[in-house]
């Protein structure tokens, strides 16, 4: 599983801007509140301890603490030349990022950090898409034509599958390229999601 900011889970594995995590970096932020804070930055962009406290309902301390425990493993950095001495700003710097580090994988507390990132944050994209759902239903002026959410089912090799993937993404990635930087009125923030994967045998 992989991800960039504004454009989160999808495979990077041939792009040169992919950072792997290795065991220590999963491991720093192998932590609900910190995947949080660092999947905030990545869809909205920078933030403060105290807009990161208000968007969380955690402490100005909390989220300070955390800040640091992740810039300490270059997984954000602080902005340049923005905030003061006593309101720093933070950002996730650019670029994809991989957790699946195949180093990482060959022993037990890579594996249990891995997993614990890519649940929290796949539980976060759940959460983002049932929200989505249930206020769009619940708003009588709601554009259902603003987003696709569709499911289907094929039968495909790994070549085949491979070569659906590579696709896909150089769309995600044209998207990104273009639009990464846009500012203006109708301008926020867009989730794009790819779920590929071989059906595992029911009853299993």
């Amino acid at each position: 599983m992989t991800g960039e900011e504004n454009a989160p889970d999808a495979t990077h594995e041939a792009r040169q801007d992919v950072r792997m995590l290795d065991t220590s970096a999963l491991k720093a932020l192998a932590h609900p509140l910190r995947v949080r804070i660092y999947d905030i930055l990545s869809q909205f962009g920078p933030q403060t301890a105290s807009s990161l406290a208000e968007m969380t309902g955690e402490s100005s301390g909390a989220t300070s603490y955390h800040l640091r425990a992740l810039a300490k493993h270059d997984l954000i950095r602080e902005v340049d030349d923005r905030g003061t001495a006593r309101e720093r700003w933070w950002e996730r710097p650019r670029g994809g990022i991989s957790f699946t580090n195949p180093e990482a994988m060959k022993t037990p507390s890579g594996k249990a950090a891995t997993q614990a990132v890519m649940t929290e944050f796949l539980n976060r994209r759940h959460q983002q898409l049932m929200r989505y759902l249930s206020e769009t239903i619940l708003d009588p002026e709601g554009h259902e034509d603003e987003a696709a959410i569709s499911t289907a089912t094929a039968r495909m090799t790994v070549e085949q599958t491979v070569e659906l993937i590579s696709g896909i993404q150089k769309l995600i990635d044209a998207a990104v390229d273009k639009y990464r930087d846009q500012t203006g009125e109708g301008v926020r923030p867009i989730s794009i999601r790819t779920d590929i994967f071989p059906l595992p045998e029911e009853g299993h």
